[in-house]
C-alpha cells in the first residue's frame, strides 16, 4: 500500500480530500438481499458504434482505451452520457455478496454538462475475454514500449475496434451512486454493475499487469461504506 496507498490518497493534496472525507465513495460490496428492486429503472439503453478509433493508453496504475471522437452513447434519465474511456482494475473493485472478482472494466461515460456515469463489468478467470483478445497484440507492444521508456505514459493507436461485445448481457445490474475509485475520489458518478460475471484468461489479466509500475499491479481501492446509501437492482430476465 506504501505511503500513496489508497488509506493516504485524501492526505495527498488538497483536491483530493473526497477519498478520506467523501461519504458516497466508490467501490462498494453489493449485497442482493439488501439491495432495493429498481422499478422505475429500465433495461441499459447502449448505442456503442460499430467501429471506432481507440488509442491503448499506459496510466502506469492502469491501462486504458481512450476513445477519439464519437464511440456512442450510454442514455440515462433521458440525458446522453458519451464513452470516453475505458479501463480495468485487478483483482475487481466492486464485490458482489463480498466476493472479489478477478477483474473489472469500467467503462467512463460522461454527458456534456461534465456529469460522469460508470458501467462495470465483473470477470472470473476461465476462457478469454473476447474484447481484450483483439488487442492482446497491442497490449505485448504496450508492455515492451514502457520497458524501453523513461516511465512517461506510453500509448499506441489501435486503429480501428469495435465494441459491441460490451453490450451482451446487460440485463441484470446494480445502480448506486458513488464516486471515482481513484484520486480525486469525485462524488455523484452514476455506477451500473452488471449482474452477469464473464470471463477473462489469467494470461489476459497478467497482460493488463505488465506495463503497471511496480507497487501498483494489484491497482484496485478497498470497498467503501455504504454510509445509507442504497443500491437498486433491475433484473430484466425474471420477466423473459
Amino acid at each position: 500500500m506504501g505511503p500513496s496507498g489508497p488509506q493516504r490518497w485524501g492526505s495527498l493534496s488538497p483536491t483530493y480530500s473526497a477519498c478520506s472525507n467523501g461519504k458516497f465513495q466508490s467501490p462498494v460490496n453489493i449485497i442482493k438481499s439488501k439491495c432495493v428492486s429498481g422499478r422505475h429503472l429500465k433495461q441499459l439503453d447502449i448505442e456503442y458504434h460499430v467501429a471506432v478509433n481507440a488509442t491503448l493508453v499506459d496510466n502506469l496504475f492502469n491501462v486504458a482505451m481512450n476513445y477519439d471522437g464519437n464511440a456512442g452513447i450510454f442514455r440515462l434519465n433521458g440525458k446522453n452520457y458519451s464513452l470516453v474511456q475505458m479501463h480495468w482494475h485487478s483483482p475487481s473493485e466492486h464485490h458482489l455478496g463480498g466476493v472479489r472478482y478477478d477483474a473489472e472494466l469500467h467503462l467512463v461515460h460522461k454527458s456534456v454538462d461534465g456529469e460522469v456515469s460508470v458501467i462495470g463489468v465483473l470477470y472470473r478467470y476461465g476462457h478469454p475475454d473476447p474484447l481484450l483478445s483483439k488487442i492482446q497484440t497491442k497490449l505485448a507492444q504496450l508492455q515492451k514500449m514502457v520497458h524501453s521508456s523513461s516511465h512517461e505514459q506510453t500509448q499506441i493507436a489501435i486503429g480501428t475496434i469495435t465494441t459491441h461485445e460490451i453490450r451482451k448481457h446487460t440485463r441484470k445490474y446494480y445502480r448506486y451512486v458513488g464516486s471515482f475509485s481513484t484520486p480525486p475520489c469525485t462524488e455523484g458518478v452514476i455506477w451500473n454493475i452488471l449482474g452477469k460475471v464473464r470471463s477473462i484468461s489469467r494470461e489476459q489479466v497478467a497482460a493488463l499487469k505488465a506495463p503497471l509500475i511496480i507497487g501498483c499491479k494489484s491497482n484496485s481501492r478497498p470497498v467503501q461504506p455504504l454510509n445509507g446509501r442504497k443500491i437498486e437492482m433491475f433484473n430484466d430476465e425474471m420477466s423473459h
